[in-house]
């Protein structure tokens, strides 16, 4: 009977563990592969975009005339968005690849992934920002741990009304919480549309402007596929989401990191950070009220 009772107990108590695993702190959902023309529409230089395998794949063209560009067709106030995306190959220095959600004024909010390309052999360089009310100087700067022009990764934004988490391949890298309670504006009011570019940058993309582009390895060529959104869908003068609230991102397992996701992100901390302005001395004295939240000092 003592024998029963404890097995029983050990199979509660495994039940209730695995209960806890999977109700808080969990990966966003799977993205689903829809073509370009699903989502998206070029902006600008559109002889410079090129469509392969019914608009599946898609090849942005950086030259000495021009980059290009698109942009989502939809706004959206909260929810996961993501691209596959194989870098520009070889020596890349000067140029950036950008993938990020923005709104449209003045004192807009904006989220930003930005890879900057480096020399033959040195890494890319991935620089996160996020803006509030018009407000940036959040750059952080990481090393990837893979060489990201041979194949492509998924790079995804997760954002909500408790956190913005910024994802490689269900890897966190970055939280920027919700820290209204301490006088830290946070994007959830201004719907934003989601943009993509690639472009020449070489006054400050590689070591601040001292490497240049080299334009006898032109044409550079960024290929993007996904294109997945799954977000709320909203005027861009909305203040908020008809279904906010009752979407998947709104549950709470989605309103923090658990602890391995917490795990994940102090390994890329530790190992690949290259710049955090949360520690940076010069820049900010004291530091900034949300680094602290954010788990950055």
């Amino acid at each position: 009977m003592g024998v029963r009772m404890g097995r029983l107990q050990l199979t509660l108590c495994l039940t209730f563990l695995l209960m806890a695993t999977v109700t808080f702190g969990v990966p966003p959902r799977k993205p689903i592969d829809v073509p370009f023309g699903r989502n998206y529409f070029p902006t600008w230089a559109f002889d410079h975009i090129k469509y392969l395998h019914g608009g599946s794949e898609v090849l942005l063209v950086l030259d000495n005339y021009t980059g290009t560009g698109f942009q989502s067709k939809g706004s959206y106030l909260f929810g996961h968005f993501s691209m596959h995306i194989k870098m520009v190959p070889g020596d890349s220095a000067g140029t950036v690849t950008a993938f990020y959600l923005s709104s449209q004024n003045s004192q807009h909010d904006e989220i930003d992934f930005e890879f900057l390309g480096n020399r033959t052999g040195q890494p890319y360089i991935l620089q996160t920002n996020v803006f509030t009310g018009g407000k940036g100087n959040r750059e952080q700067r990481i090393n990837l741990w893979f060489d990201p022009s041979k194949h492509y990764h998924c790079y995804s934004v997760l954002w909500n009304m408790y956190q913005i988490v910024f994802f490689v391949d269900d890897v966190p890298i970055r939280v920027f919480k919700n820290s209204k309670d301490i006088g830290v504006k946070f994007p959830f009011n201004q719907p934003m549309k989601i943009y993509s570019s690639l472009w020449n940058a070489d006054d400050w993309a590689t070591r601040g402007g001292l490497e240049k582009t080299n334009w006898k390895k032109a044409p550079f060529i960024a290929s993007y596929r996904g294109f997945h959104v799954d977000g709320c869908e909203a005027s861009v003068n909305a203040k908020f989401c008809e279904t906010q609230g009752k979407r998947w991102w709104d549950k709470k397992e989605f309103q923090d990191l658990d602890a391995k996701q917490y795990k994940r992100l102090e390994w890329v901390r530790k190992r690949y950070t290259v710049y955090n302005y949360c520690t940076d001395r010069i820049r900010f004295p004291k530091p900034p009220p949300e680094c602290r939240r954010d788990r950055d000092i």
